[in-house]
């Protein structure tokens, strides 16, 4: 005779972000799922076989994608990253994260997330991944494949001017008479260094 409150359903018929949400969930926190406003469920976290690494510790950083990136792809970022991160979905990381990923959004939505994540880095990411189907473009990126060589986002003219002089050099010192685009920075992260 089986035991008729005993329910179960296999993770792999759910969607990932929920199973994602799931797998952070620690024992005593609850998600509730609701319908119409109405719940019509909760799910528990419990004791995990295999913790994933404490998000408290001061070695790991924690990065939420605000994309929508399948588990392969989080996977993949997460491995060239290394040890010290921790990549999440937005809707299973915590308020505490340390980076968030953005695509090229609305100034609202951004500051809806500095909101949301006021200790958070917030990085905007225009990628393409074909291998891992990913693909987040937006207006720089068209700009840089259109032939532009660079973005400076200066805020003054002396930083305009130090900008210029570091971009030029580096293309200049590039031997293989290729010019990919280079990294884009924002004023506020190099005044940080």
């Amino acid at each position: 005779m089986s035991d008729q409150s005993e329910r179960w359903v296999d993770a792999t018929q759910l969607p990932e972000e929920l199973v994602a949400l799931i797998d952070t969930l620690r024992p005593g926190e609850d998600v509730r799922i609701t319908r119409n406003g109405e719940t019509i469920g909760t799910i528990s976290g419990t004791v995990q076989q295999n913790p994933a690494p404490s998000t408290d510790s001061e070695d790991i950083t924690v990065v939420a994608t605000a994309m929508k990136l399948s588990a392969s792809a989080r996977d993949s970022l997460s491995e060239r990253l290394g040890p010290g991160y921790l990549v999440l979905d937005l809707h299973s990381a915590p308020p505490t994260v340390d980076v968030l990923l953005v695509p090229p959004a609305s100034p609202q939505l951004i500051g809806n997330f500095r909101a949301l994540y006021p200790k958070a880095r917030i990085v905007i990411t225009e990628i393409e991944d074909a291998e891992l189907g990913v693909k987040y473009e937006g207006p720089v990126r068209r700009l840089l494949d259109a032939g532009a060589e660079a973005y400076l986002p200066s805020s003054t003219i002396p930083r305009l001017a130090e900008q210029l002089d570091r971009t030029m050099t580096q293309l200049n010192q590039l031997t293989d008479g290729t010019s990919a685009p280079l990294t884009i920075e924002s004023p506020r992260d190099r005044a940080l260094e």
